[in-house]
């Protein structure tokens, strides 16, 4: 995918991956949204994208509310124009310190299903029909190892990243041919602060900058040459 000018949208992009995929996403030309909840972080990183030279724009919005849904596609269409590239990074563990199945709330595992797959069910909904329509466009679902291996306490989150999976596999099959590309990434275990709030004892040491981790995933949106609807391990550059 050719970004130089792209309208690019990405969730969660107040920190961690989400910041570093905009930085990089900007670098090379995109015109990109942000979207997170916290509105001081979220504008501490617009002023250093724009301070670097390249265009960004925030959006404090919940992507797990579904009000916001069509505010935020509105809003980042009148923003950068017709959006070519939706990174649904946007992630929420749930309670932490994570909990046995056993113990885990209904009404918790529904916050973390509207967020972590729900929102980006929506978000899709009302931004793919105008990608259709100009035959180009790329989604990208963020995903995890918790999605295909069944971690103890981790299962709200693994549950809602395994069917988000799922959910990429599946629009690759119904948009087939319509020049809308989906693509699943799993970024590996990264320094951020989701990382240490479920792992506080982890040696950040053995975890990836997720900055490095961003320009391979950008790297690889520029490259292209994956199969729609595939799963890649961004560390390992595998594809399932």
């Amino acid at each position: 995918m050719n970004l130089t000018k792209a309208g690019a949208l990405v969730t969660g992009g107040s920190r961690g991956l989400g910041a570093a995929l905009a930085r990089s996403l900007a670098k090379r030309g995109a015109r990109v949204v942000l979207v997170a909840r916290g509105r001081e972080e979220l504008e501490r990183v617009v002023a250093e994208i724009r301070a670097a030279g390249g265009e960004a724009h925030a959006l404090v919005e919940d992507v797990g509310d579904k009000r916001a849904v069509h505010r935020i596609a509105g809003a980042a269409q009148a923003l950068v124009g017709p959006i070519a590239l939706v990174v649904h990074n946007a992630s929420t563990l749930g309670p932490v310190p994570l909990e046995p199945l056993a113990d885990t709330d209904c009404e918790t595992l529904e916050a973390t299903l509207a967020v972590n797959l729900v929102g980006p069910f929506r978000l899709t909904k009302a931004l793919v029909g105008a990608m259709m329509l100009h035959h180009r466009g790329l989604v990208v679902h963020v995903s995890s190892d918790a999605a295909v291996t069944p971690y103890a306490r981790w299962g709200a989150y693994g549950v809602s990243k395994a069917a988000l999976d799922h959910l990429n596999r599946i629009w690759a099959a119904e948009l087939d041919g319509s020049g809308v590309d989906f693509l699943s990434i799993d970024p590996g275990e990264m320094d951020t602060a989701m990382h240490a709030a479920a792992m506080p004892d982890a040696d950040r040491a053995a975890l990836a900058d997720p900055a490095r981790v961003a320009e391979r995933i950008v790297g690889l949106i520029e490259r292209g040459g994956f199969a729609s609807g595939a799963r890649i391990e961004a560390q390992a550059g595998a594809a399932s």
